[in-house]
């Protein structure tokens, strides 16, 4: 299986803006366009292939055909055909609502569905720009809803300013919301279930509030002051860095200045290249492709080695 790309998945959305057109080379014309999903098997979100002999052919469909093939057969055995991890770019014009995701039990039981644990990557930032990212203290249940009820949550919400590079990972009930002027790269599990809890009053295009869901968030916040999200990490040049490790998902960055060369024949596991930088092209036993900035890349797991090539470039690398 050669090196895949997808056709992106463009979402319109409230707080979306322009960037990932003007950054990023996305097909778009709308001026509120928030979301381009490069990598998605979520039912009516699935990606279709855009290159070479496949062409057309859908992520599911791919899988469907030989899993153990394209997933690894530990993956396989975790999460059976379904593909276990939806790549995103988002770019926040506005302020994004405030939210948390539930854990896997809780996904579990209440939407037949995994739940979320994410990370985000910062590709640009306006000067200022920040996210929301936990608690700025421990905090009680009751004084959370009471902060609900009076209008205060922005006063018990962690702010943290941004930059390029900035990575977080973002845990199950962690409260947060990516802030206006933010464009950055998102690996989560696969999973749309999120408790929104607050949206700045606003308004869609037909004047109605967007829904909240309270009640459910009550239950699946984490209250704890946790300093946990901010993610540090080396940027050694021509090696594979590692970022985030979690059960969900390991994520590398490789700032490329020269080619490099991966024996991965023991993986077991898809791998997911994304472009946050330069361009570069990357090589398996069964073709190429060449990756720019804005772009994502699928490895299927019977690859034995990758070549990644290039003088500047840097990418972002995802297994399981």
């Amino acid at each position: 299986m050669y090196p895949l790309k997808f056709q992106p998945i463009l979402k319109e959305r409230l707080w979306g803006g322009t960037k990932l057109k003007e950054v990023l080379g996305k097909p778009i014309e709308s001026e509120i366009t928030g979301e381009s999903w490069e990598l998605s098997a979520v039912a009516g979100d699935v990606s279709v292939v855009a290159n070479g002999d496949l062409l057309g052919t859908s992520l599911q469909e791919l899988i469907d055909k030989d899993a153990e093939k394209l997933l690894g057969k530990s993956v396989l055995d975790r999460f059976g055909k379904d593909f276990p991890i939806l790549i995103k770019f988002i770019d926040a014009k506005q302020d994004l609502s405030i939210q948390l995701h539930p854990n896997d039990e809780l996904a579990r039981e209440r939407h037949n569905s995994f739940g979320k644990t994410e990370m985000w990557y910062i590709m640009d930032a306006d000067e200022g720009a920040n996210l929301i990212v936990g608690f700025n203290k421990k905090v009680e249940k009751e004084e959370y809803a009471k902060s609900l009820e009076e209008d205060t949550l922005l006063d018990l919400l962690n702010y943290e300013q941004v930059k390029e590079g900035d990575t977080f990972f973002i845990n199950t009930g962690k409260i947060h919301a990516i802030g206006a002027g933010v464009l950055l790269a998102e690996i989560q599990q696969t999973s749309d279930v999120t408790y929104r809890v607050f949206d700045f009053n606003r308004r869609d295009k037909n004047g109605n509030l967007r829904e909240l869901h309270t009640e459910q968030a009550l239950d699946a916040i984490d209250y704890k002051k946790k300093d946990d999200f901010k993610v540090t990490y080396i940027d050694q040049t021509d090696r594979v860095n590692n970022m985030v490790t979690c059960p969900y998902f390991t994520t590398n960055y490789i700032h490329l200045t020269a080619d490099i060369q991966q024996d991965v024949k023991s993986r077991d596991s898809f791998t997911i290249y994304m472009c946050v930088g330069g361009s570069a092209t990357i090589e398996n036993e069964h073709g190429s492709a060449i990756i720019n900035k804005g772009e994502t890349i699928l490895i299927g797991a019977d690859t034995q080695e990758i070549k990644l090539k290039s003088n500047d470039a840097k990418l972002l690398e995802v297994t399981i």
